[in-house]
C-alpha cells in the first residue's frame, strides 16, 4: 500500500472489472429468511377473514365545511366540551354568522360584561 492518495482528477479509474450482481431468486431469499427465523408477512390460510372489513362510518351530525375571505389571518385552537362546541356552531348557524364573527361578538359581549361588573 503506497502512502500517496488517489487522485480524484489526475487519472482515469478502471472500472472494468465491476459489474452487477444478478437479483435474487425467490427461493434463495426464502431459504435465507428461513434460515434467520423471519416468518412471512403474507396471509395464511387460516388468518384468512370470512367477510370483508367493513368500512368505518361517518361521524353522526358532520358539519360542512366552512369557506369565507374575511382578512381574518390568525388561528386559534381550543380544547372544548362537546356540548359547548355543539353550542357555539348551533349559535353562528342560526345567526347566520361566520365563526370567526360570532367569536368575535362573544369576545365583545365577554368584555362588555366585565366591564359592568367592575363599576
Amino acid at each position: 500500500m503506497s502512502d500517496k492518495r488517489a487522485g480524484l482528477f489526475e487519472e482515469e479509474l478502471d472500472i472494468s472489472g465491476f459489474a452487477p450482481k444478478p437479483p435474487a431468486r425467490p427461493e434463495q431469499v426464502k431459504a435465507v429468511a428461513e434460515e434467520a427465523g423471519f416468518r412471512s408477512r403474507g396471509p395464511s390460510p387460516a388468518r384468512v377473514p370470512a367477510s370483508p372489513p367493513t368500512p368505518p362510518e361517518a361521524p353522526a351530525g358532520r358539519r360542512e365545511q366552512r369557506r369565507y375571505r374575511t382578512g381574518r389571518n390568525q388561528q386559534l385552537n381550543l380544547k372544548v366540551r362537546a356540548e359547548d362546541a355543539a353550542t357555539f356552531y348551533a349559535i353562528a348557524d342560526a345567526q347566520g354568522w361566520v365563526l370567526g364573527d360570532a367569536f368575535a361578538r362573544a369576545i365583545a359581549a365577554l368584555t362588555r360584561e366585565l366591564q359592568a361588573r367592575k363599576r
